[in-house]
């Protein structure tokens, strides 16, 4: 199932990096930026929520999400705060990059 919106994307993007879901990550990327390839995540990171702080539509293809995700590594809290850029093609969204807060 495609994700309706970008905003969807980076919740299921979210949930795929919880659990690992490597080639789902590289298929969500756009081409134009994916990595040939992703490590999984270390034994001791543990991924503790996902905020959307907001989602902003430029147009019907291009999309912004605001989010912060948080996890805990070696006991040790950690937040990523990204304003991620996404863009539908032939009707399904795509993660092209983003910027860290």
């Amino acid at each position: 199932m495609q994700a309706p919106t970008a905003e969807a994307l980076m919740r299921s993007r979210y949930s795929a990096f919880v659990l690992d879901k490597l080639p789902y990550l590289l298929a969500s990327w756009h081409a134009s930026t994916r990595p040939s390839s992703l490590e999984p995540n270390p034994p001791d990171l543990k991924w503790l929520g996902l905020t959307i702080k907001q989602a902003h539509d430029q147009d019907a293809d291009h999309a912004t999400v605001e989010f912060v995700a948080r996890s805990r590594q070696a006991g040790r809290a950690h937040r990523m705060h990204e304003v991620s850029r996404f863009v539908r093609e032939d009707g399904r969204w795509y993660y092209v990059d983003g910027d860290l807060n």
